[in-house]
């Protein structure tokens, strides 16, 4: 059955190219969409994914890394003499205008951490160490977030809050959900960001080894007022849960989605549906022989699989050249095993969804037509 359904592939090219063009587009266009999901939703919780704690402790109204309150130094000290606490840091973040030699100037967003210890960060450092930030007016800036701030690099020099600041150390992939990181010390954060000395924006918690997070976090809820414990991941899928929900992220790239797959379809419907027409007496010949309806129907269906499985192949090599080329500006993602697997459901449900108008119209086809003028 396999060669014949590839004479009837070959007998009509422009038909079958176009059919396959259908579902490289569809596939191609479902797996961009998604890697820019990932990527969106991945920068959306960047902070708390890659910060190094177990537990973060901030104002009880906030669900969102990105949209922090204030809170009072002094719980610091309640926070530690729980049992279950290892360590807890403060964090200070803050938003600041920055300003550069070029003349240009952009909005960051600091983020200080307690020295030496400097658990919130950086992270991906291209060169040097966190300790280099206890120098005089040293920052971090990003290197995919050059363009934005000014071309600056390493070693450059320009102002927060009109105060100096110099780049002593460059990440690469600390990058926010609409936010250029630049990590300094809490005590530099504070003085560029004019943040109040007695308030911090959170708490980073280390457990004790073996200790329960989850008891520790109902802990740190039970016994201390205004404020929230959430375990590292948890305060990280709320994040992403409360941005998608006040934003029509999800719904755009949802609908693109839906779009592909109904372009997908009704390209390789039309032209199939459109190739089955032009050799209806091909079908009929092959009742007259003794074809059953069933085996018109499973040779349909092999062409629609061959267009699947080879359009599949093409399209993830365009979404591999996407995901590199993207990568190199920065918008870093992959895809998982499982998603490979369901991008090969949706190409094969493409493609058969394609086929039922051409299916129903061939197996109405009398095998005496054959005979007929």
């Amino acid at each position: 059955m396999f060669k014949t359904a590839w004479r009837f592939i070959m007998y009509d090219k422009p038909k079958s190219i176009g059919a396959l063009f259908g579902v490289v587009i569809s596939i191609f266009l479902i797996g961009q969409q998604t890697g820019i999901f990932i990527f969106l939703t991945g920068a959306m919780a960047n902070l708390v994914d890659n910060i190094d704690t177990d537990i973060w402790v901030v104002d009880n109204r906030t669900t969102n890394i990105n949209a922090l309150g204030q809170i009072d130094g002094r719980y610091q000290r309640e926070i530690a003499m729980l049992p279950g606490v290892a360590h807890v840091y403060p964090l200070v973040i803050a938003g600041a205008a920055a300003k550069f030699q070029n003349g240009t100037s952009a909005g960051v967003t600091l983020v200080g951490s307690q020295a030496p210890a400097f658990v919130g960060g950086p992270w991906g450092l291209t060169s040097g160490t966190k300790n280099d930030l206890l120098n005089d007016n040293a920052v971090t800036t990003e290197v995919y977030d050059q363009a934005i701030l000014g071309g600056i690099g390493l070693g450059s020099s320009f102002e927060i809050s009109g105060k100096r600041a110099y780049v002593a150390l460059q990440t690469k992939g600390a990058r926010g959900f609409g936010a250029a990181y630049v990590f300094t010390t809490i005590e530099r954060a504070r003085y560029y960001g004019n943040f109040p000395n007695q308030k911090v924006s959170a708490y980073l918690v280390k457990a004790d080894s073996g200790y329960n997070q989850d008891e520790l976090v109902g802990q740190i809820n039970k016994n201390l007022f205004g404020v929230k414990a959430w375990t590292r991941k948890g305060f990280s899928k709320e994040t992403v849960n409360t941005v998608l929900s006040s934003s029509g992220i999800a719904t755009s790239i949802g609908t693109l989605i839906i779009f592909a797959i109904i372009a997908g379809s009704v390209i390789i419907g039309l032209t199939l549906y459109s190739a089955a027409t032009d050799r209806l007496k091909d079908y009929a010949i092959l009742k007259a022989i003794g074809a059953t309806n069933a085996n018109v129907r499973n040779l349909i269906l092999l062409q629609a699989a061959i267009f699947a499985i080879t359009g599949y192949f093409i399209g993830l090599l365009l979404m591999e050249a996407f995901r590199i080329g993207i990568a190199n500006a920065g918008v870093a993602f992959t895809y998982s095993f499982a998603m490979y697997i369901a991008f090969a459901v949706i190409t094969l449900v493409i493609s058969f969804l394609g086929v039922i108008a051409a299916i129903r119209r061939i197996i109405r086809v009398e095998p005496a037509s054959v005979f007929r003028n």
